[in-house]
């Protein structure tokens, strides 16, 4: 009986180390400027399960670790779009885009070309 315990156990604590707990996520998020990069990663990180975040101002992607049992990644969209930045599935409200210092206006054109001189 004992042995069959054991056995028991230790099929559920292979099962449950085996298991996929962080998955790596990487997709594009609006922004312009450094000041973006630091809202942007603090909005990640902020977000429980996530273990690494960061975006990268020339090809506007967000790279994300996160523990999925803890959290999802639209809800890390989610947290990002309250700060002021767009993804795909999640857009920032006016009203919080608004409040956005101006050399962060990314969906200014006027902004985005002066970041690309």
């Amino acid at each position: 009986m004992k042995k069959i315990i054991l056995v028991l156990v230790m099929i559920f604590a292979i099962s449950g180390y085996s298991q996929k707990r962080s998955a790596k996520h990487t997709f594009e998020v609006d922004g312009v400027c450094e000041m973006c990069k630091e809202r942007i990663e603090k909005a990640c990180l902020d977000t429980k399960g996530v273990k690494y975040a960061t975006w990268s101002v020339d090809t506007h992607q967000l790279t994300v670790i996160l523990n999925e049992k803890k959290n999802s990644i639209k809800t890390v969209k989610e947290n990002i779009a309250k700060v002021g930045h767009d993804s795909e599935e999640v857009k920032a409200t006016e009203e919080v885009y608004a409040k956005m210092h101006e050399c962060c206006k990314y969906r200014d054109e006027e902004v985005i070309n002066k970041h690309k001189k």
